[in-house]
Formats: structure tokens, C-alpha cells, sequence
């Protein structure tokens, strides 16, 4: 377990947005105001972990306005490290979120061109500086795809960290909004192989680089283990990841998911816990606060079944928290592990 002596130092790299969402499951068409919080993939990362007990760094690019501070400080609070931010371009991007409830899904608007992060370019930022004695490195496939220049940031992040031996982590997290499936596979092709930990749903394999689980169907509520043990390989045979956790989401409904995981070390494939999460708060950032606690559990080096049954509770319970980030604790977690997920109060 953790020495508090010895913490692991974590660095993310990505955009942060401001987030604005209607109150309850109302429609944006149907309201005159909405509250406004903030998050992103790799923020969302970099929160989970300082809540952990992790030295926790988020890096991007902002603009130098009050939208820009508010962001800053939004992760400030909740103890990131943000010295590593800096400061250019026009604008903060955004996104929209209407809740789903029942049949209606969640539905997402971004608002996101031309943000501050997207015109970034790699002599923004002293990697040989930025990585001075941190552990681990965590992007997704969001940032590169929000301009080539974001991307050959993200390349110039991964070749340094590689070249000082840091691990890292990559969640696919494919948007088929921001480029297509055939420029996300040749761009994250080039990434993947300074990748030791890939995080993945079906989806993300098939759309990215035409891997499938033949025999599964999540649409239709259908979970093969065998075929995700099969993705986990060709991904592994395809890069040589060190390891791969797969997320497997079955939607009963907007409100009720099944949600469970999967790590494949390299010699097994370990299948967590299946939680059955009714009804869901918010399940904007669930993936991220699973890679988040995938990541801490391997630093303190849990074993794979553990690691993942720790990282799939830790995601269950954000999708009872509202916003972006997830605030569950680790002694929230270890107790919601060793009750079997129950819920029952705590005194």
C-alpha cells in the first residue's frame, strides 16, 4: 500500500471547459438558466487522483481572462497542481450537458473551436522541466484531436516522458464530433507506442482501429467476456501495451447502467465487480475517474484484481456525485468494496 512518505507524482495534460447544464433533466430549450461547473477528460483525471492522496498536475494551455482563472482555480481547490498551466489565446472552451432520465439519453453540445488548448503548440511547454521527478504521464485521444498542433503536443509529451522513463496512459475516448474515425487512427497509431496503460471501451477499439468483440452487442445489452479478452489481446499484439482496461457499460436506460471493467496484465484477464448503478446522478466522467483509480491502485502496486475492483468502485460511486469530478475518497471507496456496494448508511 501507499508509503505517505514516498507519493507518486502524476502529470495530465488536456483541456479544461466550462460546463454548463440546465437544472435536473430539463431541456436547455426549456429553461432561462443553467448552472455552470467545469471539467474535462484529463482535468477530470487529475482531480480523482489529488482526492486520492496523489501529487496530482494538470498542464494546459488557458486564456489569461476571468473564465480562465475560474478554471484554474476550479482544480486549485481540490488540490492540483496547476503551476504548469499556461497562459495564451482567445477563449475557453465549453460544453452543454442536458441530463438523461429513463429512455431519454443525456445529450452533450460542445462549444470547444478554437480554444485556447487547440492553438497551443509544442514550444508552450518544458517537458525536460514539467517531468522532473514525476512518476506518471496521462493524456487522451480528445486532446489530439483538437488540432494537429494539440496533437504534435501531446507527441511532444509522450516522446519526453518515454525518454525519462515515466509510465503512461492513454483512454482512447474517441468523439467522432471533433475528427474522423480514419485521422483518429493514424494520429493515436503514432501515440500508442510510448503507451504502457491503454484505457478503452468497445467502442473506442472498433472506431479507432477496427477492433470488435465479435459476439457482443451493447446496444442490446449483450457482454461476451471472451470477446473482450479478445479485443484486450489484438490491442496488446497491435502495440504491445503493457497492460489494457476495457470499461463494459451495459445501458439498461438513461438512469440504470450496469457498469464493470476489465484488465488484461499481460497474462490474465481480470473481470471486476458488475455494479448495478440505479439511479444515476451524473455519468459525465465516469471513464476518467476509473482511469484515475486504475492508476493509483497500479502505482501502489494492488495486484490486477484488485486494481480493477478498486477502479470500477471508485467509478460507480461518481456516477452518484453531480459535475464532472469525482470526490469519493479513499476510505469512501474501501468501505463501499468491503460492504459488497450496498449503499447502506455510514455512522
Amino acid at each position: 500500500m501507499l508509503d505517505l512518505k514516498i507519493i507518486p507524482n502524476v502529470v495530465s495534460l488536456g483541456e479544461i471547459m466550462g460546463r454548463f447544464s440546465p437544472a435536473g433533466t430539463s431541456r436547455i430549450v426549456q429553461v432561462d438558466k443553467m448552472d455552470i461547473s467545469y471539467g474535462g477528460a484529463e482535468a477530470n483525471y487529475a482531480v480523482s487522483l489529488a482526492t486520492l492522496g496523489i501529487n496530482a498536475s494538470f498542464v494546459s494551455r488557458l486564456p489569461e481572462n476571468q473564465l480562465g482563472y475560474a478554471a484554474r482555480n476550479a482544480l486549485r481547490r481540490f488540490g492540483v497542481n496547476v503551476d504548469d498551466i499556461v497562459w495564451g489565446g482567445n477563449r475557453l472552451g465549453l460544453y452543454f450537458l442536458e441530463h438523461g432520465s429513463s429512455q431519454l439519453p443525456s445529450s452533450v453540445t460542445y462549444d470547444r473551436a478554437n480554444s485556447a488548448i487547440a492553438h497551443a503548440s509544442p514550444d508552450d511547454f518544458d517537458w525536460d522541466l514539467i517531468f522532473v521527478n514525476k512518476d506518471w504521464f496521462h493524456f487522451t485521444g480528445i486532446t489530439p484531436a483538437l488540432s494537429d498542433t494539440a496533437a504534435n503536443v501531446v507527441l511532444a509529451a509522450c516522446k519526453a516522458a518515454h525518454a525519462k522513463k515515466i509510465k503512461i496512459s492513454c483512454d482512447l475516448n474517441y468523439r467522432n464530433g471533433l475528427w474522423s474515425k480514419e485521422k483518429a487512427g493514424k494520429v493515436m497509431s503514432e501515440l500508442m507506442q510510448y503507451v504502457y496503460l491503454l484505457i478503452a471501451n468497445e467502442e473506442d477499439a472498433e472506431d479507432v482501429f477496427g477492433i470488435h468483440p465479435a459476439n457482443s452487442d451493447v446496444n442490446r445489452g449483450q457482454l461476451n467476456h471472451d470477446d473482450y479478452a479478445d479485443v484486450a489481446n489484438q490491442l496488446v499484439d497491435m502495440f504491445g501495451f503493457a497492460k489494457v482496461a476495457i470499461t463494459l457499460r451495459t445501458s439498461i436506460s438513461a438512469s440504470n447502467n450496469n457498469w464493470s471493467g476489465m484488465l488484461y496484465d499481460g497474462k490474465d484477464h481480470h473481470f471486476g465487480i458488475d455494479y448495478d448503478i440505479t439511479p444515476i446522478v451524473d455519468r459525465v466522467g465516469g471513464g476518467d475517474s476509473l482511469g484515475a483509480a486504475l492508476t493509483y491502485a497500479l502505482l501502489n502496486d494492488y495486484d490486477s484484481k484488485s486494481a480493477i475492483d478498486f477502479a470500477i468502485t471508485a467509478s460507480a460511486l461518481k456516477h452518484s456525485l453531480p459535475g464532472d469530478f469525482n470526490h469519493a475518497t479513499l476510505s469512501q471507496i474501501q468501505k463501499v468494496l468491503n460492504s459488497g456496494g450496498t449503499g447502506r448508511v455510514q455512522r
